[in-house]
């Protein structure tokens, strides 16, 4: 029914120079990801539609291949594997998630298919292109970084179907998560001055540019993320029915859809329970509290006499308060097991206080992986902003209706994570794997 997805090669890496191995390397990552989450899927969960906030997981897998084609082929002078009809089916923008079930889709074994071809075709075309080239698309093997981590971020919204999915038990091998003793949670203060926000570097997105500097003020930031334990405290102490709390807009909006606690959490006598995947199991206290909303998060920070960061805060705190710069809270060294939980493969997050190597330079621990955190910024371009490759990847998105989330998660790929990633959407949406953690006004 399925057709493997194999990056086929009779030449090996080591013949690839450095953005060619980089690129070749995460293009084949990012496929063995998908292979290993959809493997045994039968053809019904494929092709379902879960949610309305979801497209079927058959559309995804298709317009990962189109995708592909459009910007590792065509946008490089390689031949086209498909027309235009195949580009307008499978178009973001053209069809919202919730009418993409009732499309003429491919089959899950056509899908597989093109995008086996697909990705044949393009690390053919890989070993061919120059290495040193003044193209804007290939410079530093951008548009390889841009697919790479379009392949992987989509694997994450991939994840987040799996979670709404309940006609299919779906129960995957997870890696164990470090259980560490409860770790004591504390504010650091973090000086006010000037941080650094952005990235030039070859693979940063257009929103991520120019890289440049602001200046902040003193503040103070909670040592790790919010808890599971901690949030239970507000919903079991009345949380959600006090307006005090609460965004005018967000009090109303729960109240309509009668939201009580964040999503997939199952009232017990004597506690709470939660859905993971195919698991229904205790709530785990020491966990980053995860699928809480914007509106959710401001409330709690509200109720415990402070706020959300703003993103320049957050990203200062990952950078660090010395001034030094960094591409991750620990360093430049690229994310590996020992920093983070990130890959997707745990299926959850970990308890607070497990990877002590991942803390950045003023002891905050957390900042990537586990769960997206929710800042109080809205989204919108830097100073000197230029779109590129093209509008629909930020600037249309720019505005006050969305909200920034900052460090990424559990099913985040390392390759789509760094300081100065920027993820955002609307304060209402707690099917994603966002968390956060306060600050305060330094006094």
């Amino acid at each position: 029914m399925r057709s493997p997805l194999e990056a086929r090669r009779d030449t090996g890496q080591q013949e690839l120079r450095p953005w060619k191995t980089c690129a070749f390397t995460e293009l084949t990552a990012a496929r063995s990801r998908l292979l290993r989450m959809l493997e045994g899927l039968p053809e019904d969960a494929l092709t379902r539609q879960h949610s309305p906030l979801m497209s079927p997981i058959v559309w995804d897998v298709a317009h990962l291949a189109n995708y592909e084609e459009q910007w590792l082929l065509r946008a490089l002078g390689a031949p086209a594997l498909t027309d235009s009809s195949v580009d307008s089916l499978y178009d973001a923008f053209r069809h919202p998630r919730a009418s993409r079930s009732q499309l003429p889709l491919l089959s899950p074994e056509q899908a597989f298919a093109y995008a086996s071809r697909v990705r044949a075709a393009s690390l053919e075309w890989l070993h061919q292109l120059p290495e040193d080239s003044s193209a804007p698309l290939l410079r530093g093997g951008f548009v390889f970084g841009m697919v790479a981590q379009h392949e992987q971020q989509h694997l994450e919204t991939l994840a987040a179907t799996l979670q709404l999915m309940t006609s299919h038990a779906y129960r995957p091998a997870a890696l164990a998560r470090p259980r560490p003793a409860r770790a004591a949670q504390h504010e650091v203060f973090l000086p006010g001055g000037p941080v650094r926000l952005g990235s030039d570097a070859p693979w940063a997105y257009d929103n991520e540019r120019p890289a440049h500097s602001v200046h902040v003020p003193d503040f103070l930031l909670d040592s790790h993320p919010v808890t599971n334990g901690d949030f239970a405290v507000f919903v079991d102490s009345g949380g959600y029915d006090d307006a005090r709390w609460w965004d005018p807009q967000g009090f109303e909006w729960i109240h309509a859809q009668g939201i009580r606690h964040p999503l997939f959490w199952l009232p017990q006598q004597g506690g709470w329970w939660r859905r993971r995947f195919g698991w229904v199991e205790p709530l785990p206290r020491d966990e980053p509290v995860q699928h809480v909303c914007w509106y959710e998060a401001d409330a709690y920070a509200r109720w415990a006499g402070k706020r959300l960061p703003t993103e320049a805060e957050w990203e200062k705190a990952a950078t660090g308060s010395d001034g030094q710069p960094r591409g991750y809270p620990w360093g430049d060294t690229a994310p590996g097991p020992a920093h983070a939980n990130l890959g997707g493969d745990t299926w959850g997050p970990s308890p607070i206080g497990g990877y002590p190597a991942g803390q950045s330079a003023d002891g905050i621990w957390g900042l990537l992986g586990d769960v997206w955190e929710w800042t109080s910024s809205t989204f919108d371009g830097y100073f000197g902003f230029k779109p590129f490759p093209y509008r629909e990847y930020s600037e249309v998105f720019f505005g006050t209706e969305y909200r920034v989330l900052r460090g990424g998660a559990w099913a985040s790929a390392p390759v789509a994570v760094r300081n100065s990633f920027r993820n955002w959407d609307y304060p209402i949406r707690r099917q994603i794997f966002a968390g956060f953690r306060c600050a305060r006004d330094a006094r």
